[in-house]
């Protein structure tokens, strides 16, 4: 792992998904002015609005939307995470999708979110991700010379497992894109974070959603960076724009010889 600055974007995506790219290719830019090396954009960067709608609006992994987010990486020479963005699947169907871009704007990884979000809120509010979205199936890594980066979307947040089975592969830094209900955000989002980081002594980048949305959706934002201690090293304050933390190796060394757990399981 390398020492660099990363940079954790929120949003306020809506229905607009060209005017959505375009808002947030600006603040990858502003990442960048800063000195980041990874930005990460947050769960449906591209677009929330009717179901319809989205999946009128997917793309295969070549599509335009998919290719913005690759030129923008090789123009800045950074690695971009494209939180997710609606990818075609079969049809009526479609993948939420996390593309980590590199340098060179090409796709160094592609993860497709595994646990989907079907909830009935203590507030009424109803969410079936399920009735459009197909799931993938197989954790993913991205071995960057940044450090080895452990690939999640949202809801993925809720499933330890899923996160010590990255860390058992070998990532130092987990990628938490996300679009969190405020429902469940304000008491649930920073302590699930902090978690993660702390039992897999991890870094943790976690972009957000932040805001109302079309359909009476709202998000919680908050958009942060962990480090493997569990402090909050950044985060967002209310509306868009980003947070950017320096991620250091020696910071996770020291962690991992304090705190050894990641040595000490025992199945």
């Amino acid at each position: 792992m390398e020492r660099f600055l990363a940079a954790a974007v929120q949003l306020n995506t809506k229905d607009d998904r060209e005017a959505n790219v375009r808002e947030a290719l600006a603040w990858v830019d502003a990442a960048c002015a800063r000195g980041a090396r990874l930005v990460a954009l947050p769960e449906n960067t591209d677009f929330i609005g009717a179901e319809a709608d989205k999946i009128a609006g997917a793309e295969d992994l070549d599509g335009p939307t998919f290719r913005a987010f690759g030129d923008k990486a090789r123009a800045r020479g950074i690695w971009l995470l494209a939180g997710s963005l609606a990818e075609r699947a079969r049809p009526g169907r479609i993948h939420n999708t996390s593309v980590l871009f590199d340098p060179e704007g090409s796709p160094a990884a592609v993860y497709r979110k595994i646990h989907l979000f079907d909830v009935d809120l203590p507030d009424g509010v109803r969410y079936r991700e399920s009735s459009i979205v197909d799931p993938g199936d197989e954790p993913v890594i991205a071995r960057t010379p940044l450090g080895a980066i452990g690939m999640t979307v949202c809801y993925d947040l809720r499933f330890p497992e899923l996160y010590r089975a990255l860390s058992a592969g070998g990532a130092e830094i987990l990628a938490v894109p996300s679009a969190f209900t405020l429902q469940t955000g304000k008491d649930h989002w920073e302590v699930l974070l902090r978690a993660r980081a702390i039992e897999n002594t991890a870094w943790v980048v976690a972009p957000a959603q932040g805001g109302r949305h079309g359909g009476g959706r709202v998000t919680y934002g908050n958009a942060m960076i962990v480090d493997p201690w569990g402090t909050v090293v950044a985060r967002c304050s209310d509306g868009p724009g980003i947070c950017v933390a320096e991620l250091s190796p020696d910071v996770l060394a020291r962690v991992r010889a304090e705190i050894p757990s990641l040595a000490h399981r025992r199945l």
